[in-house]
């Protein structure tokens, strides 16, 4: 669709900002997706229990607010 539409990161101020906000969010979910890696890495060397779970915890909530960040960006570059 962004070919059909000549979208680049040349494209003007619409096209810059979408690609900008798109990378960071991209960057960020594959952050995430390491972190999830390391801790199922963690989880079967049996690093976790009931009191110490911290990083898990930790990884949990970054993915919420990653999912969260994703749901703005689709309201501001969709909706608005």
């Amino acid at each position: 669709a962004y070919h059909e539409l000549n979208l680049k990161l040349t494209s003007g101020i619409f096209g810059s900002t979408f690609f900008m906000l798109t990378g960071f969010h991209g960057f960020h979910v594959f952050v995430g997706m390491l972190m999830l890696l390391f801790i199922t890495l963690r989880l079967q060397k049996g690093h976790f229990t009931a009191e110490r779970h911290f990083g898990f915890e930790g990884a949990a909530w970054y993915w919420h607010f990653v999912d969260v960040v994703w749901l703005g960006l689709y309201i501001l570059v969709y909706w608005l």
